[in-house]
């Protein structure tokens, strides 16, 4: 069977504008989240105008080997292009030497030049002024349901609530294939990817703050609390060990780390901080138990869908009560509390007080589970259900 990827239009019409561009265009984000299709989606639309496009993916090891560097880049742009404007596309291309020097020589001769990458450390502060950086995630639901459709299989949220988004994952038909697959990605991108690239010789400790980490999204986290569990497992591990673990799984951008924002200080809170998991599998790939945690998974996966959105999103403290988001766009501010449920009264009442004390310019939004409407007067309250399907907050 033959698949065919859905067109990602939400990502592909922000790059849309930039294709003519000397603009350097970078692609990024976690491994298997779709980048490459993109890549190709753009480079099928140019060959609707035009025919001097050359696209290299150095995933494929025969290509990374005989191109291997810089100069042998350019060599082979220089040979394979044709007269005038050429388009020139470059999948992860962080595996060849010297690829910013190639990039930044190419954008200078009359080509547009596309690039991808599954590191942070792709935005090079060599190209400073001369790129524009586009940030690639996992299918929120709305593309589940397109791309669903499309292979004839159904989609249901508490799916996408344990497995995620990871694309591959959707075509397999059963829960063996479609576990082997998720452990297989983690086990590439994470463990051997991560460990071959920063040359980590703790394996097993790397391994284990992993572990913790991703199973513990949606939590507020300090390096000195993540300390604290290694010594409590009998496991020696530093506090600059730890930091430089975190920031590796920031830069392949498993993780994504954010501050609290604190209503007294008027400031983020930099030694705490909250952390999720670019898709929710990674989480329930570690559950060996079968018991799914659906409360952080769905609060993760509302943070993911607000970045879709194309909200800024902080985590926020109201006088040391944490407020699971503010989400920011054009002026406009959403206080957002999460949670599986709200059913039971001493939930409610939890998740409500949060508001407290609260201006009444912005919204006031709780998204749950629940099929019932707990809406009041000064909380909106947004089905799971709802909200998944929406493209952004304006109308509540």
């Amino acid at each position: 069977m033959v698949i065919k990827m859905i067109i990602r239009e939400h990502y592909i019409e922000k790059i849309r504008e930039f294709y003519d561009s000397d603009l350097i265009k970078i692609i990024t984000g976690i491994r298997r989240c779709g980048k490459s299709v993109i890549l190709e989606e753009i480079r099928d639309e140019i060959a609707k105008k035009s025919d001097n496009i050359i696209y290299l993916n150095f995933e494929d090891e025969i290509l990374s080997s005989s191109i291997c560097n810089c100069d042998g880049l350019l060599k082979y742009v220089d040979e394979h292009k044709k007269s005038g404007k050429a388009y020139l596309f470059f999948d992860e291309i962080q595996e060849i030497d010297n690829w910013q020097k190639a990039c930044k020589t190419l954008r200078l001769h009359n080509n547009s030049v596309f690039i991808s990458g599954s590191n942070s450390k792709i935005l090079s502060r060599e190209f400073s002024g001369r790129y524009v950086s586009f940030r690639v995630r996992p299918f929120v639901y709305k593309e589940i349901l397109e791309y669903s459709k499309e292979l004839g299989i159904e989609a249901s949220i508490m799916d996408y609530l344990i497995w995620g988004g990871f694309p591959k994952r959707f075509e397999f038909n059963t829960d063996d294939a479609r576990n082997r697959y998720l452990s297989d990605l983690n086990n590439t991108i994470i463990y051997n990817d991560l460990i071959n690239r920063y040359n980590i010789k703790n394996e097993n400790l790397f391994k284990r703050i992993v572990d913790y980490v991703l199973k513990s999204n949606g939590r507020v986290f300090s390096t000195r609390s993540i300390e604290t569990y290694l010594k409590g497992e009998k496991i020696s591990g530093s506090i600059n060990t730890i930091i430089s673990y975190l920031d590796h799984l920031e830069e392949a951008f498993i993780i994504d780390k954010i501050a609290p924002f604190n209503t007294k200080t008027k400031e983020d809170l930099k030694y705490y901080f909250k952390l999720y998991d670019a898709d929710v599998s990674l989480n329930s790939i570690r559950q060996l138990s079968g018991r799914f945690d659906l409360t952080h998974n769905l609060e993760n996966i509302v943070y993911n869908e607000l970045l879709y959105m194309d909200y800024e999103v902080k985590v926020f403290n109201n006088d040391d009560k944490g407020i699971d988001f503010l989400a920011i766009k054009n002026n406009k501010k959403y206080y957002i509390q999460v949670a599986y449920t709200i059913v039971e009264e001493k939930n409610y009442e939890r998740e409500f007080r949060v508001f407290n004390n609260l201006d009444n310019d912005s919204k006031k939004i709780i998204i749950t589970n629940d099929d019932f409407d707990y809406s009041t007067a000064n909380v909106k309250h947004i089905k799971l259900k709802d909200f998944l399907l929406m493209d952004n907050l304006d109308n509540i």
